[in-house]
């Protein structure tokens, strides 16, 4: 068997043909199984070297709402000259490296109207079930990731598409948007108009007729800001995919620019590796408060935090949350954490961000777009078509499943040199900057979900 160590604290390795563990030496019932370092688990049996490691031998350790102190532990990046990219360069200062027309419903009773009139004019509709029916916090939170949408900078131009008699109706989607540039973002809600399709097409063309001026320009990639997403993770995850882009996340933060990560609940485990990289103590209380509350989160609904890992990720070698979780967060490499945002809030610090949300890959894809990432690095052991509304570079873990889906597939980061696979993932990137496009781009796969925890009237 070929064997890999990944740390030399380890007392488990991983199979690189199966991606399974493998105990390194004898563990002892009730002994920690020790993984990139860490504990994933406990063992619940005597396990002898060269044992299998998994379900049926160890179980997850976490627990409780734990109390933390404030350890920082990191090395600041080496500040690096950035390498430059093809942009548009927006009217406020953003760039975007799309110039795509858009349609956002305010409301899901539009969403048949929305993708009519994307059939009918090439621009590209976000259905989604919300925008009415909610109360409080739960509306709001609605309303910020559809700002978030609205806003972009990778749209050219946006139709924002509403009912009119819905509680996230025009004139209270305004408030939250507050100062727009009325040449890219346009209006329509449909009860006030006889022909909503003809209104829908007159304005979608005003808006590619703006967006057509808009020319490509040199910009540094420090003003580049990058989404991070694992979803189907297997064994070879954290030491292949999420790695790389690790390397990547460090090289990208060290030339000034943002990549985003969030999956709070893939953090449960491995959250310290974290709190010790906060630059100061304000950002770990932040830190803090964002892993305690989403545990709570799961308290308040009766569920165990520790219950994460689906069945595709343990057929793929991953055993419980911890160790899913210490190769989620190998996607932050090495970069001290500058920032913690809220769901629906907007990136805005240069370095590496940490963003509220769950691990649902489509409500992820979407936070990491509403929160201003011009593109995703989304990592995949088990293969997955989804897409978010920007371009999601899919970045498979193991060669089987790049070669089997690479018409979903961009990228396989397999093998065991993490510096040349994360040379050409730059690369990539910057080609993605200029207008190459992903798979999820040319099969049209492009989604979105908000997070939702409140009543339904």
């Amino acid at each position: 068997m070929d064997i890999v160590r990944i740390n030399e604290k380890d007392n488990v390795g991983v199979n690189l043909n199966t991606g399974h563990k493998v105990a390194l030496r004898d563990i002892q019932k009730g002994e920690d199984v020790i993984k990139y370092g860490y504990p994933i688990g406990v063992a619940t049996e005597d396990i002898k070297i060269d044992d299998s490691v998994h379900s049926h031998n160890m179980k997850t350790k976490l627990g409780d709402i734990l109390s933390y102190e404030y350890q920082p532990n990191f090395t600041p990046l080496v500040p690096k000259e950035p390498f430059y990219i093809n942009a548009f360069v927006r009217e406020n200062g953003d760039i975007g490296i799309r110039n795509d027309i858009w349609i956002i419903p305010t409301v899901g009773c539009v969403n048949s109207v929305a993708k009519t009139l994307s059939e009918k004019t090439g621009a590209i509709a976000f259905s989604h079930p919300y925008g009415c029916s909610q109360l409080g916090d739960d509306m709001t939170v609605t309303q910020l990731i559809l700002r978030g949408l609205i806003s972009h900078p990778n749209k050219g131009g946006v139709l924002v598409l509403g009912l009119g008699c819905e509680n996230n109706n025009i004139p209270e989607m305004k408030k939250i948007l507050g100062i727009v540039n009325e040449n890219r973002v346009k209006f329509l809600s449909v009860q006030d108009c006889k022909d909503e399709f003809a209104e829908g097409i007159r304005l979608i063309d005003e808006l590619k007729e703006y967006s057509a001026k808009d020319i490509r320009q040199s910009v540094p990639v420090s003003r580049l800001k990058i989404g991070l997403k694992c979803g189907g993770s297997d064994g070879y995850s954290g030491i292949t995919a999420n790695a790389v882009c690790g390397k990547v996340t460090d090289e990208i933060c060290a030339m000034g620019g943002t990549c985003v990560l969030t999956e709070v609940p893939e953090m449960f485990g491995a959250e310290t590796v974290l709190f010790d990289r906060c630059i100061n103590k304000e950002v770990f209380h932040k830190s803090v408060k964002l892993i305690n509350d989403f545990k709570q989160y799961f308290k308040n609904h009766n569920q165990p935090v520790s219950e994460n890992p689906s069945p595709g990720n343990k057929e793929g070698g991953i055993t419980t949350l911890e160790e899913k979780s210490l190769g989620c967060v190998q996607k932050g490499g090495t970069a001290p954490v500058v920032d913690v945002l809220d769901y629906g809030d907007i990136a805005t610090k240069q370095g590496l961000n940490i963003l509220n949300g769950p691990g649902n890959d489509i409500v992820s894809i979407t936070n990491l777009t509403a929160a201003g990432c011009h593109l995703i690095l989304f990592t995949t052991g088990r293969g997955t078509p989804l897409g978010a509304p920007v371009p999601t570079i899919k970045i498979a873990s193991n060669d089987e499943i790049a070669n089997k889906k690479s018409h979903w597939t961009d990228f396989s980061a397999f093998g065991l040199d993490k510096n040349k696979k994360a040379t050409e993932l730059l690369d990539l990137i910057k080609k993605v900057c200029d207008g190459e496009e992903t798979k999820n781009e040319i099969l049209g796969n492009r989604e979105i979900a908000i997070f939702k925890d409140g009543v339904t009237l």
